[in-house]
């Protein structure tokens, strides 16, 4: 405090004396903290040598494996052109016999040989840049052991005659016979002596490439001894300067252990360099999912919990916080972090969503905030009950709204509705429960694939209504139902587990029943014709739902009135195969307005719905859409990425065969499930109602222009 006094008073000379010795004391005192780590110091200077040492002996060493590799590829590649030149010159010599002119590819390989051969001895001798194995050029340097050089001799004895022997055949091509002659009997001579030598230097220039990797491995294994024993020393020594570090702490800090073990809240101290304080609670860890550490950068942890704005504007609201002119009181109300999302790992590793609220508390000295005191609570309970709350009443609201459709529906098509809805319900019970002692994952997947197209109808019935908390029930449904199918425990145990949402729907079909018996005491059964009606008005207006939730805009044209006198067991079948076709048509046919008009098409999509009778007496049920077309390069795509068939059994399908395809359980072109599709049902269900109606079905395409399905069945 002196200097500081004296610092501050107007004498001048007085302070700069002062100030000497505090700052040869604090050169002292760094020099004497240094002292203390003397022995690590050296240490690890001596390891980092040890490992400079080793590391520059290993790049010269591998250096000169590298060069002897390619020594070693050249020695027998010395080997295999000895025989292909005097294969060659057989060869020469049998067409020669046989009256027949040279092949330009025989004299070409021989060319080729004689000079390879030639290049790499004068190589090996002297030294030189010659083409590798791949053709590319290599520096191989002379042969300097003794043996290798004795070796060079005996191939330069044996080559140089040869060599000047095969010149005649080099230079053109209309060598006398006796110059190839005479090429031919050196080579039977001296090619086997030639081979022999080139087989003893292919074994010298291994050996020379073996000897140094041993004095690799002598001089990896030595730097790595040295090495562990430098740094056992450096971890003896560390870790009883920790111990003594450890003892210390450990005894200051008990009794704030004991407080932030017992706490169910997260409390740390934060740092103006945003960093966490070295005393955290237990609670801490177990909020955040994850172990904390003391020094952690508080925004770099909640940067992998909470999205870039969030982590923004709490950056912000902590350097607010840090600002001692900042009233505290007055930005409580801003905290970004009042109630934040997670997500975190549990016990199980499983990612689940947690909320947490953090509120700062400044720590001051004076007028300067050393710390926030962070107090971090999980609020997971309270929000969700809020969110329970919140969606109970929009529930209502949704129920509420769908009473007041139901009260506008006419009362025939409600009752009919009604009336099918919960004998499928019903069925579908049944269906599951009878499956509860099967054994086989067949019958289980054959009734689940049973139990999906009688929901499936219900979901586009009730579309097709208006009906959307049935529509979204029966969804629901759908999904518990493909959760089996894609966990592998098809088995009868497995139904009666799931918690599926039949008696919600069967509540929700009773509450609709018995509002249309109240609409009327004694209701009076519908006409046929007021079904048609409404039938066609309800296609139309599901065309129109599932373009809008699609993104989309459709025009539909239906026409179902002529079948008056169709009975009501298959009206109920073709109107849910063309519910079905109609939603097919809308999501996979019809294109979203900027695809159309950039294909010169009106931006709205045309779907048409036909019931009729043909020219021979027949039923025929047609709906066309004047969308993007069956696509089989699409199709067979899909089918790969399902892994239904491999890609030659793919190429073996006819463009019939690929189309057919699109009826199976399971199978969809669409992006994502959706509620109007992704799961592959509506035409399992289609086909479905058409084997039972005794139908006929054709579909027609034209890529880019149309998509038609018409199913004929009998009167």
């Amino acid at each position: 405090m002196s200097s500081v006094l004296t610092a501050n008073s107007p004498i001048g000379a007085a302070p700069l004396k002062s100030r000497q010795p505090v700052k040869r004391a604090a050169s002292w005192g760094g020099l004497a903290s240094l002292g203390k780590y003397r022995e690590i110091i050296i240490a690890v200077a001596l390891f980092l040598l040890f490992d400079l040492g080793v590391l520059v002996l290993n790049f010269y060493t591998s250096f000169k494996i590298d060069q002897d590799t390619v020594a070693i590829n050249l020695s027998g590649r010395q080997r295999y052109v000895s025989q292909r030149v005097a294969r060659t010159l057989l060869e020469l010599d049998a067409m020669r016999t046989a009256g027949l002119p040279y092949k330009p590819e025989t004299l070409a390989e021989l060319r080729n040989g004689t000079k390879i051969f030639q290049m790499s001895h004068v190589a090996f001798r002297e030294g030189g840049t010659i083409p590798g194995g791949d053709g590319k050029p290599v520096y191989l340097e002379p042969v300097v052991s003794e043996r290798g050089r004795e070796l060079e001799d005996k191939v330069e004895t044996l080559w140089r005659p040869y060599y000047e022997l095969l010149q005649p055949l080099m230079r053109n091509d209309d060598f006398a016979p006796g110059q190839l002659a005479a090429a031919l009997t050196y080579s039977q001579a001296n090619n086997i002596k030639l081979l022999g030598v080139a087989n003893d230097f292919v074994t010298e220039t291994q050996q020379i490439g073996a000897s140094r990797a041993s004095v690799l491995r002598m001089v990896q294994t030595g730097g790595i001894i040295l090495a562990l024993l430098n740094f056992a020393f450096i971890l003896f020594k560390f870790l009883r300067r920790l111990n003594t570090s450890d003892a210390a702490i450990e005894a200051a800090n008990e009794e704030n252990r004991e407080i932030l073990t017992s706490v169910r809240e997260g409390l740390f101290l934060l740092t103006p360099e945003h960093q966490l304080g070295s005393q955290l609670s237990s609670s801490a860890h177990d909020l955040f999912g994850k172990t904390l550490a003391p020094g952690q950068d508080f925004f770099e942890l909640l940067s992998t919990l909470v999205s870039e704005k969030a982590l923004k504007d709490a950056q912000d609201y902590v350097e607010l916080l840090f600002s001692p002119h900042v009233k505290e009181k007055l930005i409580q109300g801003i905290n970004p972090l009042a109630e934040v999302e997670l997500t975190v790992k549990n016990r199980l590793g499983q990612n689940t969503a947690r909320y947490l609220s953090f509120y700062f508390n400044r720590v001051q000295d004076g007028g300067t905030v050393r710390h926030l005191l962070v107090t971090v609570q999980d609020i997971t309970q309270k929000v969700e009950l809020q969110a329970r709350l919140t969606e109970e009443r929009q529930r209502s609201q949704k129920e509420l709204s769908m009473m007041l459709k139901a009260f506008e529906t006419d009362p025939a098509m409600m009752r009919m509705f009604v009336e099918r809805a919960e004998v499928s319900l019903l069925e579908v019970n049944d269906l599951l429960r009878s499956t509860s002692s099967a054994t086989s994952e067949t019958q289980v997947l054959k009734a689940v694939d049973g139990a999906y197209r009688r929901i499936h109808a219900i979901k586009g019935d009730a579309a097709s209504m208006g009906l959307e908390i049935l529509a979204s029930l029966a969804h629901q449904f759908e999904s518990e139902l493909q959760k089996l199918k894609d966990s592998g425990a098809a088995t009868g145990d497995a139904l009666l587990a799931l918690p599926l949402p039949l008696e919600d729907l069967l509540s929700k079909v009773a509450a609709f029943k018995k509002l249309s018996q109240n609409r009327s005491a004694s209701p009076a059964l519908p006409t046929q014709e007021s079904v048609l009606q409404g039938l066609n008005a309800s296609l139309a207006k599901l065309a129109g739902d599932v373009a809008v939730d699609c993104g989309k805009r459709v025009n539909a044209t239906v026409r179902m009135g002529s079948a008056l006198d169709m009975p009501a067991d298959k009206m109920d079948l073709v109107r849910e195969v063309a519910v079905q076709l109609v939603r097919n048509a809308v999501v996979h046919g019809v294109e979203a307005p900027l695809t159309r008009l950039a294909c010169n098409k009106a931006a709205e999509g045309q779907v048409e719905v036909n019931l009729g009778r043909d020219e021979g007496g027949q039923w025929l049920l047609s709906v066309r859409d004047d969308g993007a077309g069956l696509d089989p390069v699409h199709v067979r795509r899909r089918l790969l990425e399902l892994k239904w068939y491999t890609a030659e059994q793919l190429e073996s399908f006819s463009d019939k065969q690929i189309a057919s395809q699109i009826f199976k359980p399971g199978f969809s072109t669409a992006e994502a499930t959706s509620q109007h599709a992704g799961r592959g049902v509506g035409l399992d269900l289609v086909q479905s109602n058409v084997q039972r109606l005794g139908a006929r079905l054709l579909l027609s395409s034209n890529p880019g222009q149309h998509t038609e399905f018409k199913i004929y069945f009998a009167a």
